[in-house]
This record gives structure tokens, sequence and C-alpha cells, in this order.
């Protein structure tokens, strides 16, 4: 038995690599078309990190400076070539099979002379299992040590302080050409982004504030105008300083307007951040979802599918849109949509109804008078629907969620079990009669009363809809808790809130600021006519009341047999007279145009503008996150990057990809220029304090502030990994 032991022992290493290597080849067959994802992101970062090494390695060997090895990708190496006075020596999997006991092979699998006798060289050239970048293999110069001491010419210690700064500072150079360079031809290609159009303004903004419109396009921010994107308002706002007033020009039709605005920390689709209160500006076009039947079974829509119209009346912008819609006091709009057969290239024109939702507030309500209404009556409260995370099922669902994410980044669609809705019971439709001892809630009291019980059993009287047409009114209990996303007590009920537009009840009237005196109509009152036409909804009188624009009428209501009244209302000409808006939940693909260089000099000018404004972005990063004015959720680590990069490889085309590796280019110049060492920018500050001093930092001095600078990294690659990990699967 000694013998296959022994045999075990001495070829582990082998079976070791054959069992990775097996593994690698049925992972890839499994996931073929995932594959080509991640390989794309591999090559992308590689090249990157390889053109950083490349600037290291020419200068060096211009300099004068042995390189012992300059390697493709990191260890172990599967193959090194080595110009001798023989040819060119091969050596496969060099050092993986050394041991202990055999100190005179290099523990190569096998090596081989190939070729004619040759100039004998001194570097090998190695091609790594790890195809994430490189490295070069100085002579004299460590990454986590002081600089060796040697008696050779040609080491990285014996040259001048100017060439080893040339050596140190040209990884940092040759990325930032090369993102010049793949900026270059990706404008030169041209690429689609969004441009800076204004999509939406959002209310209380400062955006709203001065005055922007949706359709409004930004045509220069802070001085500046050069191939502008929407990205450039939204780093506008998230780098600008504490109370920094930005500058903006924005084209409205034929005119031209100036408007001087400051960012406020505000809830953004992407969590809170600066921001102007600026939204994405959408298309007319139906996005791609993950559930495509469901969108058909829903609205008669399928993605790719443009709509051409609304209610009768042509639309060639989003906003278009979104005025008619805003306008349109009804239960549903109707759509003409165009749809092309993809095999026929035929296009066919598709009609659907889309059913509006009604939002109660714009936001979080911190006074009554900033609920919705209608000429001061607020409508009762009525659920949209329920979030898939339950109570007792929390936890299970958020590794539902993980699995569903880690899945979704290899093309695969999680096949769980539905997620079970949170809310004790409560349905997507039920109008809320009571909750707790409050009748009638408004929005503003069901958020008080739903905080009043947390993690206590909330009894709430709904009127819901029986499956044989009849409502009816029941009770159901929930346990409000906490929530960890933006620390509010929430019962599980979608975040948008909405009103009960089909039932001509009053929750109660309000004193809105800046609008109609408040009407005196009891709390849960029923209205019943509008100047004697008898009303049956909230669509019915809201067009009741626009048709006595400027006059007086009278409103009718009852509560029960006995109680019942009127009141006058004057229909004035109030801006906020109606502050309820209609709420399109149809999803769109945001509005793209393609940006493309004139020629080849505007794209030189293009690249080199576009790297020398990343540059300055991301230092501003930095300052602003020291100054506590970007917050963590805005960070992102290795993990968040690669995440990002392989969603661009999977699912959009090539050249944005091409686009997000340039940007990665300036990124990996920007930070190796940080002065820390272990990077660039921290020999380079060494270097420098070497020059005035006349003398170089002791041995043990440069190796504390090396590995002190290696923690610090390593600290933070933790910390951003781990921050990645909470914005892809938590956030």
């Amino acid at each position: 038995m000694s013998e296959p032991k022994g045999l075990l022992k001495r070829n582990f290493r082998l079976f070791l690599l054959l069992a990775v290597v097996a593994a690698v080849v049925y992972l890839i067959a499994r996931n073929l078309s995932a594959f080509g994802n991640v390989l794309l992101v591999i090559v992308g970062f590689g090249v990157m990190v390889l053109v950083h090494e490349f600037g290291h390695f020419i200068v060096a060997k211009l300099s004068g400076i042995t390189v012992k090895a300059f390697s493709l990708g990191f260890p172990p190496t599967l193959v090194g070539v080595l110009s001798t006075e023989k040819g060119y020596r091969v050596r496969i999997l060099p050092g993986f099979f050394r041991t202990e006991e055999d100190d005179k092979s290099d523990g190569s699998l096998l090596t081989f002379t190939i070729g004619r006798k040759a100039r004998p060289g001194e570097t090998e050239y190695r091609i790594g299992l790890i195809p994430l970048g490189g490295y070069n293999k100085i002579l004299g110069q460590e990454d986590v040590k002081a600089v060796e001491t040697s008696d050779d010419p040609r080491s990285f210690a014996n040259k001048p302080v100017g060439v080893r700064m040339a050596v140190i500072a040209a990884g940092v150079f040759f990325n930032a050409i090369s993102a010049i360079l793949i900026f270059m031809i990706v404008f030169l290609i041209g690429i689609k982004l969004i441009p800076p159009v204004v999509g939406g303004v959002v209310p209380d903004s400062p955006a709203a504030r001065v005055g922007l419109k949706p359709g409004d396009e930004i045509v220069q921010i802070g001085g500046r105008s050069d191939n502008l994107d929407f990205r450039n308002i939204v780093l506008a706002a998230l780098l600008s300083g504490r109370d920094e007033e930005i500058t903006l020009k924005a084209k409205r039709g034929n005119d031209t307007l100036d408007f001087t605005l400051a960012a406020e920390r505000m809830q953004t689709a992407r969590g809170e951040m600066r921001a102007f209160g600026i939204d994405l500006p959408m298309s007319l076009t139906i996005a791609d979802v993950s559930d495509p039947g469901a969108l058909y079974r829903k609205t008669g829509l399928k993605p790719g599918d443009r709509i051409k119209s609304a209610n009768g009346r042509d639309v060639e912008t989003y906003w278009e849109l979104e005025e008619i819609v805003q306008n349109a006091f009804v239960p549903s709009v109707t759509i003409l949509a165009e749809r092309t057969e993809p095999a026929s290239k035929k296009v066919e024109t598709i009609e659907s109804q889309i059913r509006l939702n009604f939002i109660c507030a714009k936001g979080r309500v911190e006074s009554e008078a900033e609920l919705s209404h209608i000429y001061s009556m607020v409508p009762r409260l009525r659920i949209t629907a329920v979030s898939p995370v339950s109570d007792k099922n929390r936890a299970s669902s958020r590794l539902d969620r993980i699995k569903s994410k880690l899945l979704a980044l290899f093309g695969k669609e999680s096949k769980g079990e539905e997620a079970v809705a949170a809310g004790g019971g409560l349905e997507s439709g039920d109008i809320i009669l009571t909750i707790g001892n409050v009748k009638n809630p408004t929005y503003k009291e069901f958020r008080e009363v739903t905080t009043e019980y947390e993690k206590k059993e909330l009894p709430i009287e709904v009127l819901r809809m029986g499956t044989d047409g009849v409502e009816e009114t029941l009770t159901v209990t929930v346990v409000p808790k906490r929530s960890k996303d933006d620390k509010r007590v929430v019962i599980g009920i979608f975040l948008i809130p909405a009103i009960d537009f089909e039932h001509p009840v009053v929750a109660k009237t309000i004193a809105a600021e800046g609008g109609p005196a408040r009407l005196e109509i009891p709390r849960g009152a029923s209205i019943t006519a509008v100047d004697g036409t008898a009303v049956s909804n909230f669509y019915d009188i809201i067009s009741e009341i626009r048709r006595y624009g400027g006059e007086r009428i009278t409103i009718d209501w009852r509560i029960d047999d006995e109680i019942a009244g009127d009141v006058a209302l004057n229909v004035d000409d109030v801006e906020d007279s109606v502050t309820i808006e209609p709420v399109f939940l149809v999803p769109l693909e945001p509005l793209e145009r393609l940006y493309r260089a004139s020629g080849p000099v505007d794209a030189i000018a293009i690249g080199c503008r576009k790297t020398f404004v990343i540059v300055v972005q991301t230092y501003l990063s930095i300052r602003r996150l020291i100054e506590g004015l970007v917050g963590q959720e805005e960070l992102s680590g290795p993990v968040g990057i690669v995440s990002l990069t392989y969603q661009i490889a999977a699912k959009r085309p090539l050249i944005e990809l091409l686009h997000f590796v340039g940007l990665i280019s300036v990124l990996l110049a920007v930070f190796n220029l940080l002065p820390i060492p272990p990077f660039d920018g921290g020999w380079l500050v060494l270097l420098s304090i070497e020059k005035i001093k006349g003398s170089a930092l002791s041995e043990r001095v440069q190796e504390i502030i090396a590995y002190a600078g290696l923690m610090f990294i390593l600290a933070l690659f933790v910390y951003l990994t781990f921050n990645d990990i909470l914005n892809i699967f938590f956030r």
C-alpha cells in the first residue's frame, strides 16, 4: 500500500488540477450562454489590468531595468517561455509540482526547447491560469516591501529616482491612454445613451421649485455643454458641495432658459441620495420584463410595442403621454400601439385598455395640507398591491431573493414557490374603512396609526369585492414592523399609496395651502350629487365640477338615511384645486439617443474630454465621501462593478461593454494614483521624498508604510465588498 500512497502524495497537485479543470469544463458545458458573458467580463477586466502592467514593463525595459517575468494572467502559471542560447525554453506548469524533497527541479510538468539558437533573454513570458490581468517581476522592486538592495546596475533600486518614478507612473499613463483610445473607438462607432432630458419633476424638489418641466433638455451644466447625457445631471447633483448652487441651461421649444438650483438629499429610484428631483426620460416603447406573459395578460401589450396614441390623441414623447394621463380622470386609458412581428416584420396596431391608479400623496406627508385632494375632499385609501415579503417568511423570502438574483446572474429564473403576501390577509383592491380606532383614515393618519402599532396587533376593517361580485366588510389583523430599507414602520402594503375612486366617499376634507377653501363635509360622507346631477364615483364628481368653471354650485352629501346635507362650492380657477394625479403603471424603456463623433479628430477630442471629466469626477467623489455628502449606498466595490459589468454584457450591446471598460481603465488610473502604498501613487510619494531628502527612507519605515497601506486597502476592499452584497441582495 505504500507505493500507491507515495504516488498519490507526489501527484496530489496534478490530481487537484485535473479535478479543477474537470469542474470548470462541466460548469461551462452546463452554462454555455452565461460562460460567454463571463468570458467578456474577464477579458474586459483582464485587458485593462494587463495594459497597466505592460506600461510598467515597457518603460522598465526601455530604462535598462531587468524584468524577470511578464505574465498574462495570475498564478498558477500554465506556460512559461524564455529565450535561451539553445532556443526557446518552454515550461508547462512551472513550479506547480515542486516539492520540498526535490530542490533541483523547477517543478515543471514538462520542459522542452524549440526553435533554433537564439539570443539569450532575461524575461520569461508566462500565461497564468487566472485571466484577470497580469503582473511584472522587476529586479529590485516589490509592491509591499522596501526596494531591494543589489549590486546589479540593472536593478530597479540602482536607477535614478526620475527613472524609477517613470516606471511607476507608466501603468497609470497607459491606462489613461487606453481609455482615450477606447472612447475614441466607441464614439466613432456610435453609442446609445440616455440624453439630458427632463423626464419628470419630483414635486417640491429643487427642480420643481425653479420651474423645470418635463421635456426640457439640459444643454449646459455648471458651464459644461459638450456631449452631455443624463448621467451628467445625476453626477452634478451627487457630487455638488453642501448648499452649492449649480447653474443649468435648458432648451424649451425655441427658448433657452437659465436655472440655478442646489441638490438636496431625497428618495430616488436608487435609494436616498443627493439629487435635483429630475426623473429619467422615458420612451414610448414597452420595456423588456422578467414575465412578459403576465404583462400581456394584464395589459395586452408585449415588450417592444410602441405607443402611438392615448385616448385618441397621437403622442410622440412620453411627457405628451403623461400629460394626457394626468388629465384623464377616468378608470382606464385607451392605448394604441404598434407591434412588429419579428419573423414577418409585419406591423400591426394593438388597442389596449390600461387601468389607472390615483396616488393619494406625493412622497412622505408631513402635514394634512400635503395630501392629494379634490377641492379639499380627500377620498378613502385603496390598496394597489401587497408586498411579496411576509412577516412569517421574511427570512426565507430573503434567501429566495438571494437565490433568484444569483440565478439571474447566470441567465436563469428561480422556480421556487410563490412568495406569501405580507399584511396578514390584506389583498390588492381592499378599501380601508377603519385602522385601529380611526374610521376612513387619510394617508397621514394611516401612517401614524401604523407607526403607533409597531410590533403590536393592528385590526383593519376593509371593504372587499367577493368572488360573486358583491362587496363585503371584513376585519384583518396585521403586525406592523419597521422596514430595514427606509426605517419606516410598514405592514407590507406596496409603497405607492392609492385612493378609492370607485366610490364617492370622502375620508376627510382638508385646508390645503394655496388651494380652495375647505368644504364642511363630515368624515365618511358619500357625495350624492353635484349641482343637482347624481354622481356615483369620483370620476363623475370631477367631471361635473369641471363643467361649472367660475360658478357657484351645490354639492349634496349623505351619511345614512337620517343624516344628509349640502355645501356650496365656488369653482374658482385655482391651480391646486385638484392635486390627485393618475399613474400609468406600464413598464417603458428609457429614452435613448445615438452619440457619435463627426470624425476622427472629433473622436480624439471626445476621448480626451471624457477621460479628463471622469478623472475629475472620481477624485471629487472621494472628496464628497470624506465630507459625508456621499452615502455608502452610492459606493461600489469589486463585486458591484463585476455584477454591473455582467449585466451590461448579458443584456446590452457590446459597444456599451466597451464603453464601460473604458470607464474601468480610467478608474484604475485614478485609484492607482492615490498616495497610499501599495498603489503606484504611494510609491511616487516615497520617491518624491527621496528626491527632496537626497536619500531614501529606511527600509524599516518603508515596509511599515507599505504594510499599513496594504491593511487599509484590504479593509476598504472588505468594506466595499460587504456594501456591494448589501446593495445587490438586500437594498
